[in-house]
């Protein structure tokens, strides 16, 4: 699912870019003293992109980055201590502000879980920032105020499982969508903030003056004893003041009165539903008045994965892509001069990122991509976000984010046309004599579906051959031979291995280990760890 906590085991060493003056406590403004600009991200894996003019920003598993010039130089934000250690879950943008909410990984009881850490906001491009705490409920908070009636509620008051999935922006508050929290807005800038109620699973709309009794809670609790997804948030759009959008995992709810009064559009309430009631992702086509959702499989046999669109503001839905499973969803717009003459429709799923120009009658999918200029070669289909930026010569670039390297494409013309551009973190060896593999441990078949290998042939041509071997030194798999390489200790990777022997199956879990052969130096060994 989109929000998805992805732990990557990647290991790498990084000098000091930032500095700050006093520590960070929750509201209060800290000044970063920035230094130069980095080459790249610091992290392959990318949650979200999101362009405002030539600023493009990513949230990643190590911080916040922004790039001002095309990815040429990077401004990281990881080592701040506002973001130190953590994982940015989204970054949006409103008004002049910009907005990323974190998180960090913690094992309790033997269990990997997510815990929240709050909300980080910027409005200055990024050159000081505002740390608000993640939002608690107090612990006697058991009721709300809906209307006329007095409901149960579920206060949250711990971190743990409790983080923020999108963002979204009226002109009066910012809102936000939470697994554990449910939907709540803040009109203050973040210093207090309201629990947002929802249909529960039984109804399909709520109004201030219908006489309800319902627990507003995700789980039951102490105070509660319903379970309702529809207080499960996931995604949260406003399209304006009294038109906004709620994706749970009960379905997509609407409200046309500013989040007062919803109604809840799902897969098992309507003849022409949504392909699922989980929705992760929510984005609307401003040319063709259409909502795009992207929809998951949650409990119902009869849902399915794919992306759900609407004309009619939620009536009837079209399904597209069905069995994928999707992520995020952008647009490219065509314009004739300041006018938009055509959209297409751009989603990221875990088979690659698919692409329409006829509203979802046909798709291409994005493939080869290829960064001519390192020879890097993007090895995973698993993509989470998309973003399109307009550049001033004319061009697009189209921004795709995955968990295995970050890419943009340069396209002045054609479908997926232009060069492509592969943005690839590594640790720099330490010696010429020295290698390794990353991720290692190695999941095949997962998000990060390669382990790379990073080795150095001096800067100078060379023929290189590449073996794994299972414990027992047996060969499995030859994954180049006598291939000519010329890396230096800083260079990308160019050779991986995809779990397989050279018949083409996985290979069991387990230790195995790898030979590397540079000419007639003497050769290069490693161990790598295989775990499905």
């Amino acid at each position: 699912m989109r929000k998805l906590i992805v732990i990557c085991l990647l290991l790498f060493s990084y000098n000091t870019l930032f500095s700050q003056t006093i520590g960070s406590k929750p509201g209060l403004k800290i000044t970063q003293l920035l230094n130069d600009s980095e080459l790249l991200p610091r992290s392959n894996s990318t949650e979200e992109i999101m362009v405002e003019g030539n600023t493009v920003w990513i949230a990643t598993s190590k911080g916040l980055s922004k790039t001002e010039d095309n990815g040429n130089t990077w401004t990281n934000y990881g080592e701040l201590e506002e973001f130190e250690g953590e994982f940015t879950s989204t970054v949006k943008y409103n008004n002049g502000v910009v907005w990323t909410a974190t998180l960090h990984i913690d094992e309790i009881n033997g269990s990997i879980v997510g815990v929240g850490s709050g909300l980080r906001y910027s409005s200055d491009n990024g050159t000081t920032w505002n740390v608000l705490p993640q939002p608690l409920d107090q612990e006697d908070a058991t009721t709300i105020t809906y209307g006329n009636n007095i409901l149960k509620a579920l206060p949250v008051t711990v971190e743990e499982e409790n983080f923020i999935y999108d963002i979204g922006f009226t002109s009066d508050a910012v809102w936000i969508a939470s697994r554990a929290a449910g939907l709540r807005k803040s009109t203050d800038m973040g210093q207090t903030w309201e629990r947002v109620v929802l249909p529960p699973d039984y109804l399909n709309e709520i109004h201030p003056g219908d006489d309800l009794d319902f627990e507003l809670s995700p789980q039951a609790g102490k105070i509660t004893n319903e379970t309702n997804l529809n207080h499960i948030a996931f995604s949260v759009l406003a399209l304006n003041d009294t038109t906004i959008l709620a994706g749970t995992s009960g379905g997509l709810n609407i409200s046309h009165d500013g989040g007062v009064s919803w109604k809840k559009l799902n897969h098992q309430n309507q003849d022409y539903p949504i392909s699922g009631n989980q929705v992760l992702n929510i984005a609307f086509d401003e040319f063709t008045n259409t909502i795009w959702a992207a929809t998951r499989k949650t409990t119902g046999q009869s849902e399915d994965w794919g992306v759900s669109s609407s004309t009619d503001m939620g009536e009837t839905w079209a399904v597209h892509l069905r069995g994928e499973i999707c992520d995020g969803i952008d647009f490219k717009y065509i314009y004739d001069g300041n006018n938009i003459v055509d959209s297409h429709v751009m989603v990221a799923t875990q088979n690659g990122v698919f692409r329409t120009s006829s509203q979802g009658n046909t798709w291409i999918v994005a493939s080869g991509i290829k960064d001519d200029y390192s020879n890097l070669t993007l090895t995973t289909t698993h993509f989470r976000t998309v973003a399109t930026q307009y550049n001033f010569d004319g061009s697009t670039n189209i921004w795709l984010g995955s968990a295995n390297g970050l890419v943009m494409l340069n396209e002045t013309s054609g479908f997926w046309a232009g060069d492509w551009r592969i943005f690839f973190v590594s640790q720099p060896l330490a010696s010429q004599n020295e290698s390794y593999t990353f991720p290692n441990p190695f999941h095949p078949g997962r998000d990060v579906s390669v382990t790379r290998f990073k080795y150095s042939t001096n800067g100078i041509s060379a023929d290189v051959t590449i073996r794994i071997f299972d414990f027992g030194m047996n060969l499995v798999r030859t994954v180049i031979q006598n291939a000519s390489r010329s890396l230096t200790m800083e260079s990308a990777p160019l050779d991986y291995w995809d779990g397989r022997d050279d018949k083409g199956r996985i290979v069991p879990n387990g230790v195995y280990m790898y030979r590397i052969d540079v000419d007639s130096n003497d050769p290069l060994y490693g161990k790598i760890l295989v775990v499905r």
